[in-house]
């Protein structure tokens, strides 16, 4: 029997910037190769919702991407609380990290009210904060990444850090630590993509996936020269 995953794109047409959708395309080749057959699904504004979610994936955008979905995601809020509320696996990259918190306050003052998935709340603030960047996590390892954006996130307590900033700057320029992490929901702003250099992550999603859906999960792959000699490279080149 094919065993199917169903991997909802959130938002590609407005949240894909910095090449988000490679984490799309990333998942789909570590779910095949785990023997599962991933069917991706894009939702757009105004789209249906699929009535089967297993995986959830968004990306950023710039602020006018951003107030263009915010007030879908919030018509959405209801189900998509719902869902991480019973474990569904999910992550939110930089633009949309920001809106599944609290609220998001633009550079220019306008208030975009979040759906409150994770503890956070973000400032667009002066400072941007770009380049490679390295964070230590309990659960994943050594994770890599690309940071690009100025927004300043604070975490209250419903949330954890994504990982302890080794180099790079992460949230804010004072905490030390990147993203967020509620349950099976993670944010972060690593763009890259994120998940080609980190299969760690790819695996998490995956397996959390397969565990709700189909009462297990028995990894077939591990280890990934390719990812490898990816994060290398990235290591070494400057912020």
């Amino acid at each position: 029997m094919v065993k199917e995953l169903v991997i909802v794109s959130l938002y590609p047409r407005d949240m894909n910037i910095y090449g988000d959708r490679g984490n799309v395309l990333a998942l789909q080749r570590r779910a095949r190769a785990h023997g599962f057959e991933p069917r991706v699904i894009e939702v757009n504004p105004g789209d249906p919702w699929p009535d089967r979610v297993d995986i959830v994936l968004g990306g950023g955008g710039q602020d006018s991407g951003q107030g263009r979905v915010a007030t879908d995601l919030r018509e959405r809020a209801e189900t998509i609380r719902a869902l991480a509320e019973d474990g569904t696996p999910m992550l939110m990259i930089c633009g949309l990290y920001q809106l599944f918190g609290h609220r998001f306050i633009t550079h220019t003052g306008e208030e975009l009210t979040g759906i409150g998935v994770l503890d956070v709340e973000t400032r667009g603030g002066e400072e941007r904060m770009i380049g490679n960047i390295v964070i230590e996590s309990a659960e994943f390892g050594e994770i890599i990444g690309y940071e690009n954006h100025s927004g300043d996130t604070v975490l209250g307590s419903g949330s954890t850090p994504l990982g302890r900033v080794a180099q790079g700057a992460g949230n804010n320029p004072r905490d030390g630590v990147e993203g967020a992490r509620t349950g099976n929901v993670i944010g972060s702003y690593l763009h890259g993509s994120l998940l080609p250099k980190n299969p760690a992550i790819s695996d998490f999603l995956i397996g959390e996936a397969a565990r709700r859906r189909y009462g297990g999960f028995e990894p077939r792959v591990e280890h990934d020269e390719t990812a490898e000699r990816a994060r290398q490279a990235a290591k070494r080149r400057p912020r």
